[in-house]
């Protein structure tokens, strides 16, 4: 927030779905910095009770790769709300030999017909000009990261263009991140997480490796500009320039 401005969303609600760890987490304490209503949801019910005691946000604990009562969620917020951010669960590796169709079709459910789901239920439940955000990765784009990752990599520009037109003038975007330093990355490198932070730290541009926060600062930014619909939007330290 600039010194003297107003907070960027006084007076506006911002729903986070998968709100208690990593980037959900950190939007969210950016959201309530800037003035935000904040409303958090995850799984672990323990955990989304410290949270939401932490930055004052209403709570609901379900498992949102639970299609249905993700959008029995959406329906039945008291009030219309202005943005929602769905993070989701990791991305499932795994090349075609190892390729197990029960994580696939989950990993499918989660990362494509979730967003789809938010769309169909977020019309009267979002304000217009408000917005649907969602998360992506640039891994997915080198060949070698598996069919099923790089089948939906490519998926989601594609499904936020055109969801974009369907739901306006609710507005839908993107965003498309790289390597972040999060509870997840930890636990996807395990030993080899140090590792991975010095290697990025000496070869990004930016000299350094990208946090939760940037991202956080980013979908904030998405939220607030009311002229971005339709985008995918990379975050990733310049990492695909490397590549």
């Amino acid at each position: 927030m600039i010194m003297g401005a107003s907070p960027a969303l006084e007076g506006q609600t911002v729903v986070l779905i998968g709100g208690t760890r990593g980037i959900g987490l950190a939007t969210a304490r950016l959201a309530g910095v800037e003035g935000a209503r904040l409303i958090i949801t995850a799984r672990d019910a323990e955990r989304l009770r410290e949270v939401g005691s932490e930055l004052g946000a209403a709570t609901a604990a379900f498992d949102a790769t639970d299609l249905e009562r993700l959008g029995r969620f959406i329906d039945e917020l008291p009030d219309v709300v202005d943005h929602v951010l769905i993070t989701g669960p990791g991305p499932y590796y795994a090349p075609l030999a190892d390729l197990d169709l029960i994580e696939a079709r989950r990993d499918y459910e989660a990362h494509l017909l979730a967003p789809v789901q938010l769309a169909r239920h977020a019309v009267g439940r979002l304000r217009p000009g408000g917005t649907l955000l969602f998360m992506s990765g640039t891994g997915g784009r080198r060949s070698s990261s598996g069919a099923l990752l790089t089948a939906h990599t490519a998926a989601i520009p594609a499904l936020v263009r055109n969801l974009a037109l369907e739901v306006a003038p609710i507005r839908v975007n993107a965003i498309a991140a790289g390597f972040v330093d999060t509870p997840l990355s930890a636990a996807l490198l395990g030993d080899q997480l140090d590792e991975r932070r010095e290697q990025l730290r000496r070869t990004l541009p930016i000299e350094r490796v990208v946090t939760a926060e940037d991202v956080a600062a980013l979908a904030i930014h998405l939220m607030v500009n009311t002229a971005i619909t339709g985008a995918t939007v990379d975050i990733d330290g310049g990492q695909q320039l490397l590549d």
